[in-house]
């Protein structure tokens, strides 16, 4: 098997036609460069332009693949321990509307936990189903939610045994894990297919001191960024998936449905050469990687007024592993919002983030980083919590978080029914008909048909003062809010 994973025949495929340079009359219309802006083409490169090809037959199709791509696919999910694997150029948001849709229709029931991504409650609202909520377990000294607990996992099926699918957050994004394996079990007691948001943990799978991945836990599909943290360009992704409850064939023809006819060859040769290195090199590299992040996180625990969780986070029925990488640093000793701490060190030490929130900053320790970069991460937040202002300022801040609201109606129903535009100070009690979210991480605070409360209200402008990116209305200074329009009685 690993003598096979060195190879990449996409990869190999896509440059040996490009070394050809043959005459092209087709899209796209650069013709390798040729046509482009100079100034683009000179940064961007030669090289990378002569691979910007279409789904000509020497090439394979990823909607049809029988060629190159199929043969890359086929060693994605020896490599994931799959039964099959299809390459995503629509991200993991494209896998994940993919795997629900592939098992729920109109009126169907899903379970999912409600500290969702966007893209799943869009492909919840496109295939029309209708989701059983799971709350999380949220940590009250973090302000964060982890994962769903086999307790609540045998609740919900044991009340919703017609369900059509279970999806999982693994690892969720600050790398906090749940027993999936665990999960899995008490699904397919049920047969009831496991589907896994597995966005930020393509790593998982090839070390054994980070969780245990979809594909090793059991779980019938996973939708996993390779991307995130597994070395492809932005946007390319797969779709791992294991054969029983679930039809490939029907998950070829949704992902199908879904994806661009004008794939980009950039993409799926990333995809092919980042597999071939998680494979034949990915534990020894991830290794190292542990041990940077172990030793980062150490160093930041003995800066005064900041904390970086480890290990002792574990133990509660939510949290069963732990991905090390994940630096979730936090503020709230500071006196300053995460928000407030990440402008700071962009401005002060060109330090870019991968979120922060309230309370927290979080950073991720991957295959690219460097002993150095570590350097002066530490030598940051040494700067920072050290300065006069701050022990001014310094003060605990209170964690709250928002109760989940009730939901109402069908996400889809309400976001087709008949709405109106309200002031935001007098949505109390009406039905939302749009999602808000902070973004990243996407998490909804509201989704459509889900009933508007104070406490809500209150957690928007909170994170909006704070400066947090809160998005998804209409109106984006949240003056208004989009509500299901309410018919009275003539009088």
């Amino acid at each position: 098997m690993l003598q096979r994973q060195h190879l990449t025949p996409l990869f190999t495929g896509v440059r040996k036609h490009a070394e050809k340079q043959p005459i092209q009359f087709h899209i796209p219309g650069h013709k390798q460069g040729k046509g482009m802006d100079p100034a683009f083409r000179d940064f961007i490169g030669d090289n990378a332009l002569s691979i910007d090809l279409i789904n000509i037959q020497p090439l394979d199709d990823l909607h049809h693949p029988h060629g190159i791509i199929k043969e890359a696919q086929d060693l994605a999910a020896e490599a994931f321990g799959a039964d099959h694997t299809f390459f995503s150029v629509q991200g993991t948001s494209g896998a994940i509307m993919t795997m629900i849709m592939a098992v729920c229709g109109p009126g169907d029931k899903i379970i999912v936990p409600r500290n969702v991504h966007k893209s799943i409650m869009s492909a919840i609202i496109f295939s029309g189903a209708t989701p059983i909520f799971i709350h999380p377990e949220v940590d009250p000294e973090l302000g964060i939610s982890h994962g769903i607990t086999t307790e609540a996992v045998e609740k919900a099926l044991k009340a919703h045994p017609e369900a059509k699918g279970l999806l999982v957050i693994n690892p969720t994004y600050f790398g906090i894990a749940g027993n999936l394996k665990e999960i899995v079990t008490i699904a397919h007691s049920y047969s009831i297919p496991v589907l896994v948001d597995e966005a930020h943990g393509v790593h998982i799978h090839f070390h054994e001191q980070l969780p245990m991945s979809a594909m090793q836990a059991g779980a019938d599909m996973a939708a996993t960024s390779v991307h995130k943290l597994g070395g492809s360009m932005t946007q390319s992704s797969v779709l791992n998936v294991k054969e029983g409850l679930v039809s490939a064939k029907r998950v070829q023809s949704i992902i199908s449905m879904l994806t661009t006819t004008s794939t980009s060859y950039l993409l799926l040769s990333s995809l092919d050469t980042a597999r071939k290195r998680l494979a034949t090199e990915g534990h020894e590299l991830l290794t190292e990687v542990i041990k940077l992040a172990e030793s980062t996180r150490a160093r930041i625990n003995d800066i005064e007024l900041l904390s970086c969780v480890g290990r002792e986070i574990l133990g509660t029925k939510a949290t069963y592993d732990l991905d090390p990488t994940k630096l979730i640093i936090s503020v709230k000793e500071l006196g300053m919002s995460g928000y407030e701490v990440e402008t700071w060190l962009r401005e002060h030490y060109h330090i870019e983030v991968e979120l922060s929130d309230l309370y927290n900053i979080l950073c991720l320790v991957t295959i690219g980083d460097t002993e150095e970069k570590m350097d002066i991460l530490v030598e940051a937040l040494t700067a920072l919590a050290s300065m006069p202002t701050v022990r001014l300022q310094q003060r605990h801040n209170q964690v709250v978080v928002p109760d989940i609201p009730t939901l109402a109606l069908s996400p889809r129903d309400a976001f087709y029914a008949e709405t109106e535009v309200i002031p935001f100070q007098q949505s109390a009690g009406r039905i939302i008909a749009e999602f808000i979210m902070v973004y990243p991480p996407g998490i909804p605070i509201f989704i459509p048909g889900e009933i508007i409360t104070e406490e809500n209200l209150t957690y928007i402008e909170k994170n909006i003062k704070a400066g947090l990116p809160v998005q998804g209305p209409e109106d984006e200074t949240f003056q208004t809010l989009r509500v299901i329009k309410e018919h009275h009685a003539i009088q």
